[in-house]
């Protein structure tokens, strides 16, 4: 048993201030390092001062910067807010007009899709519209349009020139864009607008050609190509004096207007053609020239003095060349028919490839030029050389020589034979129908050589050739007996006079495909057109030619715009 001890109440000492608060200083025996006597510890005058440094150059700063956006700065800031807000949009100016000679309109704008009947397809710029008239998709070209990206912007702000006539001239044509000034609130909706800039039209321009001629002839060439079973054709008719050109044809041709729309299914129709509608044949398209590179022959033999106007050369269907290693196989070269006795001029009439033979190339006694000078005449009459004429694509021509063929077969020599064969338009001989076209109009104007242009009222470049009118007189009455009693005579009229030359040239080593040429210039006694057709790669066995499409034409013309044959 334990006994009760009543609760004894503990006495509680008071703590001094002094022992808690400790001077570190006055404890040596405290160890630091364990962080004993050291409770608390003032900060100094140093970190004090950095720190007050710190603030003035902060605060420096922020009033600097307000003063610099408030003050020095101020109004362009102010201007660059407002112009966040608003927008700025593209005024597209109208592409310039196009007409032909007459007036009669080439291509012009729309605000719409013709080829579309909803109001939603109306575009901010206008479409291009183009003459269907037969041919002359390669005259005018076509166009690309504006495009926009994914996000709406547009990342081609022109409508552009691809070809033709809209691509050389489209500085011209464009016209300058204008701007317009759309203001916005924060949710895009459109508060204003005002144009800043306006849009300048493009200028308008005026053709040379001659849109229903153009028309009538492309019909011609696109009827006996599907008739007859040529590939295609193209032809050329220019002024003899200015250059200008009356029509330029080339047959397949395509739809400018499906073209610059994009159509998909024209572009793939138009890409997969065997028949090339994009080539251009009156200046792209190189052709062998056969028989009409003749009178440029007889002008280098005539100036030579190889020939005289009188002197005679026989042919009874061949010309036939010693063989000296087996004289009983000569190498024998064809005429297409035998023309016996014919001087330059009814050589020229009748074509005779034996009269050229030895002119060119010589025989026996009978003088030839030769290659070289052959190269020198026909160089002469620029042919094979670009004429300069105002459409994109124009390539050049080849004239056989015996570097040309050093360079192609430098195993095979040159040969007499080749100099035959280029006489009369065949072997490497390549020309286009522009280049013939102005070739020929030299000979009809005695002598000047023009450049083919297609802008109306252009100052015309001429050069003079370096021949004898006499010579030029002599070969043009050469080519006006071709059409009165030749091989041109599909182009004779009783009350108008043309002069003209047809050339049939043999295409590969079978020969069973021909081009079909005929070149000239009318009127006959005072010439003022020249003109090239040619028709691609048809059968030999085929009677209807070029010749067949200028007398179509002529007929037309005699009817329709008898001005241009006065």
């Amino acid at each position: 048993m334990f006994a009760f001890r009543p609760f004894k109440k503990k006495t509680v000492r008071e703590i001094a201030p002094d022992e808690i608060f400790l001077d570190s200083h006055n404890s040596p025996k405290f160890d630091r390092h364990q962080f004993e006597g050291r409770i608390e510890r003032p900060i100094g005058r140093t970190a004090l001062s950095i720190f007050s440094i710190s603030l003035i150059v902060i605060a420096a700063g922020l009033l600097y910067k307000t003063f610099s956006l408030q003050i020095v700065n101020g109004d362009e800031y102010r201007e660059q807010a407002e112009q966040n807000r608003l927008a700025h949009s593209v005024l597209f100016p109208d592409r310039g007009v196009i007409y032909d000679r007459t007036g009669e309109l080439l291509a012009w704008n729309e605000l719409f899709d013709v080829a579309t009947t909803s109001e939603e397809e109306v575009r901010e710029f206008a479409y291009r519209g183009y003459s269907t008239t037969t041919g002359i998709a390669h005259v005018m070209g076509f166009v690309s349009y504006p495009k926009k990206d994914t996000s709406g912007f547009y990342f081609q702000e022109e409508t552009t020139g691809v070809s033709g006539i809209e691509k050389v001239y489209d500085e011209l044509l464009a016209g300058v864009r204008g701007t317009k000034i759309l203001e916005e609130d924060a949710r895009g909706n459109i508060l204003s607008e005002s144009v800043i800039d306006q849009p300048e039209a493009g200028e308008a321009l005026t053709l040379t050609i001659d849109a229903a001629v153009e028309h009538q002839l492309g019909t011609y060439i696109s009827e006996l190509a599907a008739n007859v079973g040529f590939d295609g054709g193209a032809s050329v008719i220019l002024d003899v004096r200015t250059g200008e050109i009356l029509a330029l044809v080339s047959i397949p041709d395509y739809d400018s207007n499906a073209v610059s729309a994009g159509d998909q299914e024209a572009l793939e129709r138009y890409g997969s053609d065997p028949a090339t509608p994009f080539l251009n044949r009156a200046i792209s398209g190189r052709y062998t020239p056969g028989s009409i590179i003749k009178p440029f022959i007889a002008i280098g033999a005539l100036s030579e003095g190889v020939i005289t106007p009188e002197k005679q050369i026989y042919s009874d269907g061949a010309l036939r060349i010693p063989n000296p290693y087996n004289p009983d196989k000569p190498t024998i070269m064809k005429d297409w028919k035998a023309h016996g006795w014919t001087d330059v001029r009814h050589a020229l009439a009748v074509s005779s490839d034996v009269y050229f033979y030895q002119v060119g190339g010589g025989f026996g006694d009978q003088k030839g030029l030769g290659i070289n000078r052959i190269d020198e005449y026909v160089s002469m009459f620029k042919i094979g050389e670009p004429t300069g004429i105002d459409l994109p694509g124009e390539v050049e021509g080849t004239i056989p020589t015996i570097a040309w063929k050093a360079k192609l077969f430098p195993d095979d020599p040159w040969r007499v034979g080749d100099t035959y064969n280029t006489a009369i338009g065949q072997y490497g001989f390549q020309v286009t129908p522009i280049q013939m076209a102005r070739a020929v109009a030299a000979i009809a104007n005695d002598g000047l050589l023009v450049t083919p242009h297609l802008i109306a009222e252009t100052e015309t470049e001429v050069e003079r050739i370096d021949v004898d009118t006499d010579v030029l007189q002599i070969v043009r009455e050469g080519m006006r007996l071709s059409v009165t009693e030749g091989t041109s005579k599909a182009m004779s009229y009783p009350d108008f006079a043309v002069a003209g030359k047809s050339g049939t040239a043999e295409l590969g080593v079978s020969k069973q495909n021909v081009n079909s040429w005929i070149v000239g210039f009318w009127p006959y006694d005072n010439p003022r057109f020249a003109f090239a057709t040619v028709m691609e790669h048809g059968p030999v066995t085929n009677l209807m030619g070029s010749a067949s499409v200028m007398r179509r034409l002529f007929d037309w013309m005699r009817i329709y715009t008898p001005q241009y044959l006065e």
